[in-house]
Formats: C-alpha cells, structure tokens, sequence
C-alpha cells in the first residue's frame, strides 16, 4: 500500500500517522498549513480535497479518503493488527470511532476557540463523562483487547488535547495513554510531527 497523508502536527490526522507507521506502511506525509491551506510543497490543499482540513488519505490511484472516521477505518480494513476481530468487530471499532468523532472530538471545539472559564469547565466535564465510558468498557488493556486498533491511536489524539486544556482523564485511560506513548509508532509519528517531548 503505498499512500500519501496530509497532516497537520498534533491534529486528529496524527491518528492516521501512527498507524501508518505501525503498520509499517510505505508512506509519504506532507504538512498543510491549515490557516493558509498551503502544503510543505508549495501546492493549495483545495485542489486535494475542498473541505480544506485534515487528514486527507490519497491512494496510488488517485483517490482521497477524508473524514478521520473513513481514513482510520480504511487503514483498519487495509492493516489486519490495527482492526477488531469477531463477527461485528469491524461494526464495534466504527461505532467507538464514531463516538470519538462525534461526542469527543467535536467537543474540543469551543476549547480551541478560547471558551471562556465557565465554559470551559462545562466543556472539561463533558469530555471527562465521555471519556469515562470509554474506560468503562475496554477489554484488556487496549479499547478491544491485548493489542491496539486504530480506535487507540485516535483515542491517544483526544487525550493529548485534554492534557493541553486541563481536562480529567479517567485513570484506565491515563494508563492506556502511557502504554501508546510507549510505543514506537507513537514516538516516531510525535518526532516526525515535531512534539517529541
């Protein structure tokens, strides 16, 4: 599989990155910067894919995947170790990116756009219930078990925006998140993204 990301450091395509990585996929990533929406090479993200952000998956024949929910479940469905195994696993993994997407992500929004402090805490909160379902429901010590899928990598992403904004992790999660950060796909993505620490 050889694919070409288009990221942006420390945003929800870092997801994508880390799977890229640990799967050991041939890749090539390029930056957007996302106020201009000019990529590291000069050329306007607009003509790879008119929503403007990231990430942007382009396959060897041309086409784009965009929408993290679609990029991380195409990567699932291409890198077997990176998917969910048994007869709704594939169901199960969309359903906990959908929820990521949907009740996590999008919850961050008022956060980047500088909530005020009563807001903010009433957005912390809500982050911290969504989260504690999650912890609620792992398997093992990943979301679906012994190994992570890429519905970790993205859950690792929300996480790192709550360390930003103050937001309670609940402790199975900070666990988990020590357990990604140990990881080498981990490390390399946060290198090459320039937020090694």
């Amino acid at each position: 599989m050889g694919v070409k990301l288009f990221y942006a450091p420390g945003a929800c395509s870092l997801a994508s990155h880390i799977c890229l990585i640990e799967g050991n996929v041939q890749f090539e990533a390029e930056h957007v910067d996302l106020k201009t929406k000019i990529t590291a090479s000069g050329d306007d993200f607009r003509a790879v894919t008119a929503k403007g952000y990231v990430p942007a998956l382009m396959l060897d024949s041309g086409e784009v995947v965009t929408e993290n929910v679609a990029v991380l479940a195409y990567l699932a469905g291409e890198l077997p170790a990176l998917d969910v195994s048994g007869e709704l696993g594939r169901t199960r993994l969309i359903e906990v990116l959908a929820y990521l997407s949907t009740e996590i992500h999008k919850s961050f929004e008022s956060l980047f756009l500088g909530a005020n402090t009563k807001e903010h805490a009433k957005t912390s909160a809500s982050i911290t219930y969504r989260l504690q379902y999650l912890a609620d429901h792992m398997r093992d010590e990943y979301l679906f078990g012994d190994h992570p899928s890429v519905a970790d990598f993205y859950l690792f992403v929300m996480m790192s925006w709550a360390k930003i904004f103050g937001v309670e992790i609940p402790a199975p999660l900070l666990a988990l998140d020590r357990r990604l950060l140990a990881r080498p796909s981990v490390q390399a993505a946060l290198r090459s993204e320039g937020l090694a620490t």
